[in-house]
């Protein structure tokens, strides 16, 4: 079995629903002549450096995988029938692979990412755990920071009524009564 590696630029107006049925066919194609999709990366609407069809934009994805002659045949074949696909290119990677290897390769690079996956959480999570401890610490700190709230007047400078008032506590002139005359 050989290594191979396909980039094919799809159009640049097809959406994500009209993408899945074209995947499916060429996941159909590797099941239909034993092949083994490694990895399909979709590197999205990128800009061509000319013109294809009159359009300046294409959706790029990359295929790795292991199959036969009689796979690439039939994918190229495909890309050809379907007008979605603008262009394609095929490169052969290994000329002799073992399978099994490759799984082995698939399995460890699985587990690789879903470990930095697991690790990224929990580093994640332990800066969201020292935020809230910060912040925590924080606001028992600001109560003690925070100055005492204002005493309530003395009772020396505390109006009583009995005592009279001035211009300078009410504003008004001592010596008018309420509609503004004297006494």
């Amino acid at each position: 079995m050989r290594r191979y590696e396909t980039i094919f630029i799809l159009e640049p107006d097809v959406s994500e629903e009209q993408r899945k049925p074209l995947y499916d066919k060429l996941d159909e194609l590797f099941e239909k002549y034993k092949g083994l999709l490694i990895k399909r990366d979709e590197w999205g609407v990128k800009h061509l450096a000319y013109s294809i069809r009159k359009l300046n934009r294409g959706f790029y994805t990359r295929m790795e995988y292991c199959g036969d002659g009689d796979l690439v045949d039939e994918m190229e074949r495909f890309f050809r029938i379907n007008d979605r696909f603008m262009r394609y290119l095929t490169v052969l990677l290994d000329g002799d692979v073992d399978i099994e290897q490759v799984k082995a390769e698939i399995a460890q690079a699985e587990a690789e990412a879903a470990a930095r996956k697991k690790s990224a959480e929990e580093a994640a999570a332990k800066a969201a755990a020292a935020a809230a401890e910060k912040a925590a610490e924080k606001a028992e700190a600001a109560p003690a920071e925070a100055p005492a709230p204002p005493a309530e007047k003395a009772p020396e400078a505390a109006e009583s009524p009995s005592a009279p008032k001035t211009e300078a506590s009410t504003g008004e002139n001592p010596e008018k009564n309420e509609t503004g005359s004297s006494e």
